[in-house]
């Protein structure tokens, strides 16, 4: 009895065993079915292939170098051509201080090494040996600086992991970093056979499984600093945009350069206004005052969001400027200069706006002395003479002008005629009476879209002239913005008056933004390039073909950057500040893209 129930309950558990095993692989079955995805498999790559000379992680190929020669000597910022080059390449740098008294020790050594060789040498009569002779130098200078504590030791890394799409791209990079180290004196290796460790070294995991270092001292690491490279970050300024080189964000204060100029070349919807409608917004927030001639309504909507004084100069308008009008100076020297300096402005609005196609060209001599001789008489007139006392009488109109010159012998009753449109005829009105325009807020935006062609260069010349006088009188920190300033550089007096505030706008607290998208003319003008050369800051936005060669020649691009000028998306472009310039896009918030796009459902 007992034999038949152990055989039984032999039965039984192998019967349970059995149903254990089924159901385990049922579950197996219906897990496999169901497929089972963890965090492990969304972030791991589809394949991984370990080669000698590079891997293949999913359909992307990988090599990693490590650096084993340097130069004697390295110069800070070095590692910044590595950084900023236009290629996806992983970059690690492993740093190991080395105890002051194990390497006081080695460099005992090493000196007395290097010193019985100098002697062997001199011994046996042997040429001079430059390069044992610099190893004694250097290790002698190292020792005492260790020994004083003024540096210290390390061991560093630098291993560089370059991604590609394919064998010959990978192979196209590695030549390009190669070549890019070898002129610095630096000298790379494929991590063959270690292609594995080279790709672990190069992760976020802080692993140093290649472990090839090079000694170096405190000055010669502290070289090595990896974000001194195309960085415009300050401590204070505002958002321009995200430095696509680093990802880092493009935080600059203009009037921390030796001039607060800048200028904006884009062709048509690149996105230059959106850019500078932007800085203005960004820059009222720090306290700064803006002031824009808008040629094309571009700036109303903005204006009236922040509560500026928004004037249309029009002909049925009712705004009235008076090119006569002299600054309110309390600078006692250019209170002395003030009138002088009026007369030469009025010389050249008047030759612009008598000569019809604008330029000096259109006035004779005899003309231009005759012209010369009125415009002081009728500040005589009344009143007003150098003497700056006189300067806060009620100044004369081009009316007044017209009058003397009607009345004076030579030219000067052809010269009334010629500017009797101005005075009583099409023109008349809107800058032959008194002023009546206050520029006293935060923005001030001058719209002339509704003026006449011919009468544009004129009405921006004067609105200029008026704001250089505002601003001469009393020093703010201002933005003056000129849209379409292609317009004033058709002109030569024009073209010269523009130059001229780039010039001075420094003294006076100013920066001057110009923008075009007429680039070619610009630059083919003398004072043009003159005022590109006295501004510190430029944007290069998206160009039509024909501009990027001549923007390529006057801010020597490289030939991956005028290759990028011409296809830059919009709202992207090169930003220069002083000696640096970086690749940056222009990103704005939801509320003030609201503000300044200038069409509904339109981001630019």
């Amino acid at each position: 009895m007992g034999k038949k129930k152990a055989t039984k309950a032999q039965i039984s558990a192998a019967e349970i065993a059995a149903q254990s095993q089924a159901a385990e692989e049922a579950e197996v079955q219906r897990a496999f079915e169901q497929g089972i995805t963890t965090l492990r498999d969304l972030i791991s790559p589809s394949s991984l292939e370990i080669h000698s000379g590079y891997f293949r992680l999913g359909t992307k190929y990988g090599r990693t170098i490590y650096v084993y020669g340097y130069p004697r000597e390295l110069f800070t910022g070095w590692i910044s051509p590595l950084i900023n080059i236009d290629e996806v390449l992983d970059v690690s740098m492993y740093v190991y201080p080395v105890e002051t008294q194990v390497i006081m020790k080695n460099l005992r050594k090493k000196v007395t090494q290097l010193e019985a060789s100098y002697s062997v040498n001199a011994e046996k009569g042997r040429i001079r040996d430059p390069e044992l002779e610099a190893a004694i130098t250097d290790a002698e200078e190292l020792r005492d600086k260790l020994q004083v504590g003024a540096e210290r030791f390390f061991r560093f890394g630098l291993y560089i992991t370059l991604w590609a799409d394919s064998l010959d791209e990978l192979n196209f990079v590695q030549g390009k970093i190669e070549s890019l180290l070898g002129q610095m004196m630096i000298f790379s290796k494929v991590a063959s056979a270690q292609q594995e460790q080279g790709m672990n070294s190069c992760m976020p995991q802080c692993t140093d499984q290649l472990q090839i270092r090079r000694n170096m001292n405190t000055g010669a690491i502290s070289t090595s600093f990896p974000f001194t490279s195309a960085d415009l970050t300050q401590e204070k300024g505002i958002l321009y945009g995200v430095n696509m080189h680093n990802n880092g964000l493009v935080i600059f204060d203009r009037f921390s350069l030796e001039n607060a100029n800048l200028v904006v070349f884009a062709k048509s919807g690149a996105g230059k206004s959106f850019a500078v409608k932007l800085e203005a917004l960004r820059s009222m927030m720090i306290g700064s005052e803006i002031v824009i001639i808008d040629p094309e309504n571009e700036y109303q909507k903005m204006c009236d969001a922040v509560g500026g004084s928004y004037i249309r100069l029009s002909l049925n308008s009712d705004v009235r400027i008076n090119p006569f009008d002299l600054p309110k100076s309390v600078d006692s020297e250019d209170a002395n200069d003030a009138l002088k300096s009026n007369l030469v402005t009025l010389h050249g609005l008047f030759r612009l706006m008598l000569s019809g196609s604008g330029g000096s060209a259109g006035l004779s001599a005899n003309e231009e002395a005759d012209l010369d001789q009125a415009l002081i008489d009728t500040y005589a007139r009344v009143g007003i003479t150098s003497d700056p006392l006189t300067h806060q009488s009620t100044p004369p109109t081009i009316l007044n002008l017209y009058d003397t010159l009607l009345h004076m012998g030579g030219t000067g009753p052809d010269l009334a005629q010629r500017l009797r449109k101005y005075t009583s005829g099409t023109f008349a009105g809107i800058f032959s009476q008194q002023s009546n325009v206050n520029i006293n807020n935060q923005m001030v935006v001058f719209n002339i879209r509704d003026l006449e062609d011919e009468l544009r260069p004129v009405a921006m010349y004067i609105v200029l002239s008026h704001v250089w006088n505002t601003v001469r009188a009393e020093q703010k920190r201002r933005l003056l913005i000129v849209d379409e300033a292609w317009q004033l550089m058709k002109y030569e007096d024009s073209a010269n008056f523009l130059f001229s505030l780039a010039k001075r706008a420094r003294k006076y607290y100013l920066g001057l933004t110009t923008i075009t998208q007429d680039v070619e003319d610009f630059m083919s003008s003398q004072m043009g390039r003159a005022i590109v050369a006295n501004s510190s800051m430029q944007l290069l936005l998206k160009q039509s073909s024909s501009a990027v060669d001549v923007l390529a020649d006057v801010f020597k691009l490289t030939a991956e950057e005028k290759k990028r000028l011409a296809n830059f998306p919009v709202g992207q472009g090169l930003f220069f500040a002083g000696s640096n310039h970086v690749h940056i896009q222009i990103i704005a918030s939801e509320t003030e893209e609201r503000l300044i796009t200038t069409r509904p459902g339109d981001k630019r």
